[in-house]
């Protein structure tokens, strides 16, 4: 039955937030905040019943592993911080982000495709009996154009 329930989550498709947004390119050197939708950063619960016996079980999400295209792979235990105007525009995220090196000319669509992987772990009890299954994930990915900027002195 625990694995039924499990079968029945439906578990939320993570939505990618970007700071420049995504309809703006990054730019090389320049902190990119990353975050996740906190509507779907909730642990989600599905109980299957028969009679006289219900096992529940809750997927809670715990790690966001973001592939930036550029060969890095950032790590985060939360959802990230969303950015706002409170923030000055070239601070580091708190807990999600990164900064590219180099730009993203030159891949395909001049852009690279930066995907997350939402982790979950499934508690889950009844019958008298509970347990973990880690590992359960979710995935989501994206275009992030990443320019670079150029001064010129000139006296």
């Amino acid at each position: 039955m625990a694995q039924q329930a499990v079968r029945e989550l439906v578990l939320p498709d993570p939505e990618i937030r970007t700071n420049p947004d995504e309809a703006y390119a990054q730019l090389v050197r320049v902190p990119t905040w990353m975050w996740l939708d906190r509507v779907m950063w909730k642990p989600v619960s599905e109980t299957v019943k028969v009679p006289g016996v219900s096992v529940t079980a809750t997927a809670i999400p715990r790690s966001a592993a973001w592939r930036m295209g550029d060969g890095k792979t950032v790590v985060c235990e939360g959802a990230g911080t969303a950015y706002s105007a409170k923030y000055a525009a070239d601070s580091e995220s708190p807990d999600c982000g990164h900064t590219y090196m180099r730009s993203s000319a030159g891949e395909p669509k001049e852009a690279f495709t930066i995907s997350v992987t939402v982790t979950w772990d499934v508690e889950w009890h009844g019958g008298g009996e509970q347990g973990v299954i880690p590992g359960l994930q979710t995935r989501a990915q994206m275009a992030l154009r990443v320019a670079e900027a150029q001064a010129l002195v000139v006296s």
